[in-house]
């Protein structure tokens, strides 16, 4: 017996070859990634089980510890999008009925909230308005009160541009028997990080902002307090695909197969991690800053107000305050099809009120700030 199908040509789409703009990414992220990053991405891919791909994780693991400043033995890149890594973080080490502890100050405290409460943990919250941050003082309050199982903060918080002390959190906790979680999505490559000098039991990333590369591969990393507990866990972790127990296997000396590893967005990841060793840690966090420095006078001097209190303000990220009667939209469309230049709008409290203005990796260069300083001059 045959069968025969007929095709319908009508659906099909006549595409032309790919074409896309080139821009001047200063949004939130993604930035724009260094030449050598891409042309890594168009290296042929290898079997993610190749002995020669299998030594590029640990080079990537390597440099994780490096830029993150710790000796924590899983110290991975997550498969998947800065979100995918933060997911992992509170999947692994949240059981229905931990209380969750999260300092809110912006749109990322909120979604922290809301994917610990997915994984059944009881959510408690501190507040503070979006751009301002927690004193140690009130998170010794706060602990005294909810007596959490994890504490879980934004070091940089990038709907705000604000930057949360993290010096003595880790001494707290520890005194209260609880794991500190940390996000460092826009901190991670352009602002000073310490992970086992602070005390920091669970943090997360993403590629595409301080490391300067496309996103997809996600730093993660867990310290031995973190590992006893996911260890400990009375039900397995309920998202198979970021359990820590099963990925430690694939990432460590069993090479046990796991997923289908992407590949060509390691070899970027490599090679953006390759470039910030050879700049060295501290010369790109001193570069993050006098660039930015740079920039908050720029728009100072073009009458623009800022958000977050100087001593608060992230290197890599800066909310600027949208004049009255400007359409801040409109301007940022104006950027966007008149000079290529992306800015971000706000999020959440703060939308309509600010603009985001990012210099993260690569795009952390005077060369950025005077082509957006010129842009702004002229569409005001």
């Amino acid at each position: 017996m045959t069968l025969t199908f007929s095709i319908n040509d009508r659906q099909r789409l006549q595409l032309a070859p790919l074409e896309i703009p080139t821009r001047l990414l200063l949004g939130p992220g993604p930035s724009n990634a260094h030449p050598a990053v891409l042309q890594a991405m168009n290296t042929p891919p290898i079997g993610h089980l190749d002995p020669a791909f299998l030594h590029l994780m640990d080079e990537i693991q390597s440099q994780l510890r490096y830029v993150w400043q710790t000796e924590n033995p899983l110290t991975i890149a997550v498969s998947g999008t800065g979100t995918a890594a933060m997911e992992a973080t509170i999947a692994n080490v949240t059981e229905p009925g931990d209380v969750v502890l999260v300092g809110v100050s912006g749109y990322f405290g909120n979604r922290l909230v809301d994917m610990a409460g997915r994984y059944g943990a009881d959510v408690r919250t501190i507040t503070k308005p979006w751009g301002q941050v927690f004193s140690l003082e009130e998170l010794r309050t706060a602990l005294e009160t909810h007596r959490p199982a994890i504490l879980a903060l934004v070091h940089a918080e990038t709907s705000t541009g604000a930057r949360q002390p993290l010096e003595g959190v880790g001494d707290l906790c520890r005194e209260f028997g609880c794991l500190l979680l940390v996000d460092t999505v826009t901190s991670l490559g352009g602002v000073p990080i310490f992970l086992d000098q602070w005390g920091i039991d669970l943090a997360y990333s993403c590629s595409q902002k301080g490391l300067g590369c496309p996103p997809g591969a996600s730093p993660f990393t867990m310290s031995p307090r973190a590992m006893e507990k996911l260890q400990q866990r009375r039900n397995k972790v309920a998202n198979w695909y970021l359990d820590m127990s099963l990925l430690s296997k694939y990432w460590g000396n069993e090479r046990t197969y796991h997923h289908t590893a992407p590949t060509n967005m390691y070899y970027a990841l490599r090679e953006a991690l390759r470039l910030i060793a050879e700049e060295g840690l501290a010369n790109g966090w001193g570069r993050h800053q006098k660039n930015v420095e740079y920039l908050w006078e720029g728009l100072e001097d073009l009458g623009l107000s800022l958000h977050v209190a100087r001593e608060f303000r992230l290197p890599t990220l800066t909310t600027v305050c949208i004049p009255e009667g400007v359409d801040g939209k409109a301007i940022a469309r104006q950027l966007l099809n008149e000079h290529n230049i992306e800015i971000g709008g706000g999020l959440g409290e703060l939308a309509g009120k600010v603009w985001r203005v990012g210099l993260m990796g690569f795009n952390s260069r005077k060369e950025s700030v005077d082509s957006l300083l010129e842009a702004l001059r002229q569409v005001l």
